[in-house]
């Protein structure tokens, strides 16, 4: 069983919750729509165990308390929720979220979303290509839209890594937006900007075709954007 909250996973839980309000407010995902999670360490059976903190499924991020967050370790393969003291289930996609923190050390939280102008551009299975050098933004010249597999599969986060190669986010065909970034406030950062430029594309398209930027361009925009933010 989990020990009794320190006062950093308390925290690192109410930070959980009050940024998922903010996908809800803001606009990015609707309902009890998307997820968030973000890496931890917590102390079970005595030892330290590498994890990540995610929304449990089905419940309207306003309701959340710090106990409904869900703690899932690293090695959980779906079976063994109870054994971690957790009083909810986790997301649907907790599998995404996982592959993506074993695949990517540099990842500190991860968001999943339905907002409108990704998810309308993942419904076409359309990758966003380099119409504005923001798409840079994102660690390549594209945005690439991951092949279309069942919600909560193991296919589905296999897919979702294949498109976020070297690339911190990507849109889910017929499904909506994933992205990772350092910590909760980054990854929603991430999460706006994202849908932004979705949003971007989807009315340059009702003009006609955007005018894209060359490839020599886009080299230049990513070693410009090597040292953003950092």
């Amino acid at each position: 069983m989990l020990l009794p909250q320190a006062p950093q996973d308390a925290d690192l839980r109410r930070t959980l919750i009050a940024t998922a309000c903010q996908m809800s407010t803001s606009g990015l995902t609707p309902g009890t729509a998307g997820n968030l999670s973000c890496r931890c360490r917590m102390q079970t059976e005595g030892k330290p165990c590498d994890g990540f903190l995610i929304t449990p499924t089905g419940m309207p991020y306003a309701a959340l308390e710090p106990e409904d967050i869900v703690f899932l370790p690293l090695d959980f393969e779906g079976k063994t929720n109870a054994q971690h003291g957790n009083r909810r289930a986790p997301s649907s996609e907790w599998r995404i979220h996982r592959e993506i923190y074993r695949a990517r050390p540099q990842a500190g939280a991860v968001l999943h979303a339905h907002s409108p102008f990704a998810t309308a551009l993942a419904c076409l299975h359309r990758d966003i290509p380099p119409f504005h050098y923001m798409v840079a933004r994102f660690g390549g010249s594209t945005v690439h839209c991951a092949r279309y597999a069942t919600f909560g599969t193991q296919a589905l986060s296999e897919a979702a890594l294949e498109a976020l190669s070297e690339r911190c986010a990507c849109l889910l065909a017929n499904h909506g937006m994933l992205v990772h970034g350092r910590s909760c406030a980054h990854t929603f950062e991430l999460g706006l900007e994202l849908e932004t430029l979705c949003a971007q594309y989807w009315r340059a398209c009702q003009l006609g075709a955007p005018v894209l930027l060359d490839a020599e361009e886009m080299a230049r925009v990513l070693e410009k954007f090597a040292h953003y933010g950092a």
